[in-house]
């Protein structure tokens, strides 16, 4: 159990050089932090995010370019405006454009 705070700071790493106005996806956040297929554990690393922290885990959304948190929740709504704010932009669908607000994975 020692390797998971290690873990999770690698991932809050990962995060926090996502610029503003950009997203990357669960998966792009796992691949960037050298682990392949771990979209889930970086989830789970953005849930203990220390409160107060200057991480901006509001740039991460899933594959689908949707937000993960349950829509209508304090959460989403606190996420999406956060996003708005730095000029990304939802469709009627509530969806992002990941081709536009992708952050590339350097590949």
């Amino acid at each position: 159990m020692g390797k998971e705070p290690d873990i999770n700071h690698r991932i809050w790493q990962v995060v926090a050089l996502i610029p503003a106005g950009r997203v990357a996806t669960y998966g792009d956040v796992a691949h960037m932090a050298d682990l392949p297929g771990a979209a889930r554990r970086v989830g789970a690393a953005l849930r203990v995010l220390p409160s107060g922290s200057k991480v901006p885990w509001h740039r991460v959304i899933n594959a689908q370019g949707r937000l993960s948190l349950p829509e209508g929740s304090d959460g989403y709504y606190t996420q999406r405006e956060r996003l708005e704010a730095e000029g990304v932009l939802f469709s009627v669908k509530n969806t992002i454009n990941l081709r536009q607000f992708r952050l590339s994975r350097g590949r």
